[in-house]
């Protein structure tokens, strides 16, 4: 039978300590990677309308992955990401999206699913919006009528898509106007002051339909070209921001982006309607 003196003894437990150490700690990082958080930067109306608090645990279930979200305006996400604040965005306004990919921030911009933005007011609508036509008439119609106008006036997809509309109609609307209010505030709150002040806004249709408090509201004005609605989700960019979790989050677009996400978006209703719709196949 071997001897080992006491010192070769302890050598030997001290190599044996070591190895195992770092293999668990490798065992912990690896599963550290795969489970780590996304932190999502979204529009708020992926939120509001409850498609995350639906979709985002599937995608847990599958993977592991948790996702946080901050959920505010476009423009506030993209002002995220520009500091590496966010693993991911989901937004949708396009011109933005393009010049923040462009600028190095975002990588793999990639539009997969959308609704559509109506024209909302007073139920007795006296600007006449019903018989419009279309939106940019309606657009009208509200500033020679001098109509009540909450806009968001936050940096928002919403807020963007206004802006362009008033520009199509030939009109830049501000705080000169008594009629036209900004509320720097999101869809939610900007119903809720449409409801209680009785005036006209622009929202989101998967908004519209989840919001309760629209008593004196009704639905205008819908089904315009100009009032499509796409979302994109980007990955942000880790050669310039090393420090967001680029492998979760490119495995939540993937999720997203797969029959199985697609399906579970396409399958997502509100009060029987469906408010986001899947873009396939590229």
């Amino acid at each position: 039978m071997r001897v080992y003196r006491s010192a070769d003894f302890l050598t030997r437990v001290a190599w044996l300590l070591a190895g195992l150490c770092a293999a668990l700690l490798s065992a912990g990082a690896g599963a550290a990677a795969a489970t780590a958080a996304v932190t999502l930067a979204s529009t708020t109306s992926t939120d509001n309308s409850g498609l995350y608090d639906y979709l985002l645990p599937k995608f847990t279930a599958d993977t592991g992955i948790r996702v946080r979200v901050i959920a505010v305006g476009t423009g506030r996400a993209l002002s995220i990401g520009r500091r590496g604040d966010a693993d991911l965005l989901i937004v949708h306004d396009r011109e933005s999206e393009l010049e923040f990919v462009a600028d190095g921030h975002g990588v793999a911009r990639v539009p997969f699913m959308y609704n559509d933005y109506v024209l909302v007011g007073p139920r007795a609508d006296p600007g006449g919006l019903r018989a419009a036509g279309d939106v940019v008439h309606a657009m009208r119609l509200i500033a020679r009528g001098r109509r009540p106008f909450i806009s968001r006036g936050d940096d928002s997809g919403t807020h963007k898509k206004e802006l362009q509309l008033w520009r199509a109609a030939g009109l830049a609307p501000g705080a000169a106007d008594a009629w036209y209010r900004e509320a720097g505030a999101g869809m939610g709150a900007v119903l809720n002051l449409a409801n209680e002040l009785v005036a006209y806004t622009l929202t989101d249709r998967s908004t519209w339909v989840s919001f309760n408090n629209r008593a004196a509201l009704a639905l205008l004005v819908e089904n315009q070209p100009p009032l499509h609605n796409p979302y994109s989700a980007i990955l942000v960019n880790p050669q310039k921001h090393p420090a967001v979790n680029h492998r979760a989050a490119r495995r939540l677009v993937e999720w997203l982006t797969s029959r199985r996400g697609l399906d579970w978006i396409d399958n997502y209703r509100v009060r029987g309607v469906r408010l986001f719709h899947p873009l396939r196949g590229g």
